[in-house]
């Protein structure tokens, strides 16, 4: 207990590091972006901005997350990390398509751009955010949260490779509509990466079924000695790596000592397909619905 809360601590210490490593970016880039007249500098500092937002968010998650269950939040409040990710995720694509509209715009009305003044602000956003990716590097794998504020860096770093690049171009070539593609391509980046990760967000809170292999887990459970049949499944995750398993189990009639031996029975089996909470509803020719997902009749039906 004392090693994951020292994790947690050195995790949340590195995350305020980023954000002001990501806000100062930020200003300079849009001080720069002004400047230079640099289109992609501006969009560079309206990811990092969200970058900077993002982290402080994740941060609080995190933060929250560490709370305990109480009578209100019965199951906690892991979940702040996964709608976290969803605001993240959301709005780094939303970020993208305002960004591909202004490159729209510039790619019909190119615009002079200060070549070298781009070029010393992207380097200097680049190296903060190489050290903001190398500050979370350990830790990306450890939340859909954290690992959402990890791609935001990364991408925020492969955007300012790109914008240093824009900028050596500019310089040597004078080829100023380098300046919107540079940002064309940031844009789409974004937006596959934030793709994946709403997706999953959203499978979270809309409580869909983790991959699990149903059919496997009722025959699991229907070769326990006294059980019949096994129905009525309800698969969810909490967090990333909490999934909730509920289900009722058709005995046969044996004496009410024995069905705390079938349930820790069925709890013991079903840690190998990684659920990490089981509830069982225990019967005896109850349900005339079988089925693995229960089909509920509608009135007049």
């Amino acid at each position: 207990m004392g090693h994951h809360h020292h994790h947690h601590g050195e995790l949340k210490g590195r995350m305020v590091i980023s954000v002001i490593l990501n806000l100062t970016i930020t200003i300079a880039e849009i001080i720069g972006g002004i400047l230079s007249g640099s289109l992609a500098l501006l969009s560079d500092s309206i990811h990092n901005f969200s970058d900077s937002i993002s982290l402080l968010a994740s941060y609080f998650a995190v933060r929250v997350g560490e709370r305990k269950a109480n009578e209100k939040y019965t199951f906690g409040y892991k979940r702040a990390e996964i709608l976290v990710a969803f605001i993240n995720s959301a709005v780094l694509i939303g970020v993208s398509l305002f960004l591909l509209v202004e490159a729209y715009r510039r790619f019909k009305n190119p615009e002079p751009i200060d070549g070298p003044l781009m070029l010393v602000v992207a380097l200097i956003g680049l190296l903060a955010n190489l050290l903001s990716v190398l500050l979370l590097h350990d830790h990306a794998h450890e939340s859909m949260n954290v690992r959402s504020a990890y791609l935001h860096l990364m991408s925020d770093t492969l955007s300012s490779v790109a914008v240093v690049i824009g900028g050596i171009l500019i310089i040597e070539w004078n080829v100023t509509r380098v300046d919107p593609l540079v940002t064309v391509l940031i844009s789409l980046y974004i937006m596959g990466e934030g793709y994946g990760i709403l997706k999953e967000s959203v499978e979270v809170l809309m409580e869909a079924s983790p991959e699990l292999d149903l059919e496997a887990i009722k025959a699991e459970i229907e070769s326990i000695p006294s059980v019949r049949n096994a129905h009525h499944f309800h698969a969810w995750r909490i967090g990333e790596n909490e999934v909730h398993f509920e289900c009722h189990v058709e005995v046969e009639d044996i004496p009410i000592s024995e069905a705390q031996g079938i349930i820790d029975e069925v709890e013991e089996r079903l840690k190998k397909y990684g659920i990490t909470h089981v509830t069982i509803q225990l019967e005896v020719e109850k349900c005339t619905d079988k089925g693995i997902v229960c089909h509920e009749e509608k009135e007049g039906d």
